[in-house]
């Protein structure tokens, strides 16, 4: 397993230790934590799989969003794309479940998916007696990142101070001991140092079940149209997502050729408007108005799934009413 596959990150609480993946069901482990009252509790799930390592973040025991981390890159994935990196049958990979504040879970995130900013030629960011002056020199507000072997630690800085610390290394002592040993590391360990501005509050992706309803709706609605007799449907369908991906991203998630799309990265209220807009514009151009109600046609298509659609706000976004 690779180190970079093989990272320790901090926590506030081990609700699961390192274990192999194998002697663990991730969905039950998931679902466990949703179901329990005891275990609705923010926190993270590392995946650790031979090349690559996945990060499940969890806010009050629902998995909101997920993080991969390789020999190329950290970025953000998919909710269903980070389930699916997971083999049902690994024989490979370690897994833990650990409780974090939510605004460790924001550092996380950040340096997954945040390009790190660079620092300005002659700071030397690993030796802390010029780094710390450095930082309180700018008044830096953000959060630095410090790799140490295979623990990973984050300093969170206002105003050039550090105000809170997120460490996992196993030190003991007062703050400024414990970061002091972070540099001090034995040699073979590998040091590095990078910052980012300060984080937000974690992103939650939109649920998979609604990016699935949503895939469903919009080849139903083609495929309505196609029987009604508007064979145009699939082009004038394909030709709006094209103009609208532009001002709403998330339809790059979204196909109707029969390619496999990729899965939209979206909380659920971008995904919404996004879709919303397209298929406002599919039923202006392509629905024969005389022949059949818009009113009629959106809420054949979308009565099983209602309560979801109405929980996502999609009914708010159309002009004809449904409920």
């Amino acid at each position: 397993m690779s180190s970079t596959s093989a990272l320790r990150f901090p926590c506030s609480r081990v609700l699961l230790p390192r274990t192999r993946l194998a002697y663990i069901h991730l969905a039950n482990l998931l679902n466990d934590a949703k179901r329990d009252r005891a275990a609705r509790i923010s926190g993270y799930v590392a995946i650790s799989l031979p090349e690559e390592q996945v990060i499940l973040y969890l806010l009050g025991g629902e998995l909101v969003n997920a993080t991969i981390r390789d020999a190329r890159s950290c970025r953000p994935i998919g909710l269903a794309s980070a389930i699916e990196k997971v083999p049902l049958e690994a024989e490979y990979g370690e897994i833990c479940f650990h409780e974090a504040d939510e605004e460790q879970l924001g550092c996380m995130y950040i340096t997954h998916a945040e390009a790190s900013e660079p620092w300005p030629g002659g700071v030397n960011a690993r030796d802390p007696q010029t780094l710390f002056p450095y930082l309180m020199a700018m008044t830096f507000d953000g959060v630095v990142e410090i790799v140490v072997g295979d623990t990973v630690n984050y300093l969170v800085f206002h105003n050039g101070a550090v105000a809170r610390a997120y460490l996992a290394t196993t030190h003991q002592g007062r703050l400024v001991e414990r970061v002091t040993r972070l540099f001090a590391a034995d040699a073979k360990q590998e040091l590095r140092v990078a910052r980012w501005g300060m984080p937000g509050p974690l992103p939650i992706q939109a649920p998979p079940a609604l990016i699935q309803a949503y895939r469903d709706l919009s080849g139903a609605l083609v495929q309505r149209l196609v029987d009604h007799g508007r064979d145009s449907a699939p082009a004038i369908a394909e030709h709006a997502r094209q103009n609208l991906v532009a001002a709403h991203p998330v339809l790059d998630g979204f196909s109707l050729t029969g390619k496999p799309a990729r899965e939209p990265l979206a909380d659920t209220e971008r995904l919404t408007a996004g879709i919303a807009a397209w298929l406002r514009e599919v039923m202006w151009t392509a629905v024969d108005h005389d022949a059949v109600s818009p009113d009629a046609l959106l809420k054949e298509l979308t009565w099983d799934r209602r309560h979801m659609f109405q929980s996502a706000g999609f009914y708010d976004e159309m002009p004809w009413k449904v409920i």
